[in-house]
């Protein structure tokens, strides 16, 4: 690893790459804490972060997600077009009943 005393912000992507040599092996908590001037428990919280990331990330295949909107879309379209032909059935209903009432 090189020394990058200066650092004082921690973005998501340096945060990912930390823990990814964490993973591979690296380094270590320890060592990275020391190296970076971070606690261990700070490090330990942004992997169990990523790992709740991971599992989110993992859960649902972005396909299947957009299958399932284009599924509800679909369907809300269906319901969209039914309650216009009734509400236009009404309209008619109403005409009616209004000219028979004459």
């Amino acid at each position: 690893m090189t020394q990058e005393p200066d650092i004082k912000r921690w973005t998501a992507k340096r945060k990912a790459e930390l823990i990814k040599q964490i993973y591979r092996g690296q380094t270590t908590v320890p060592e990275a804490a020391r190296h970076y001037d971070l606690t261990q428990q700070e490090i330990e919280k942004w992997m169990d972060d990523a790992e709740a990331g991971m599992e989110n990330a993992l859960k649902a295949n972005p396909k299947d997600i957009a299958e399932q909107y284009e599924t509800q879309l679909r369907e809300l379209r269906e319901a969209y077009g039914e309650a216009m032909l009734e509400l236009k059935f009404r309209k008619k209903l109403q005409r009616h009943l209004d000219s028979t009432d004459d």
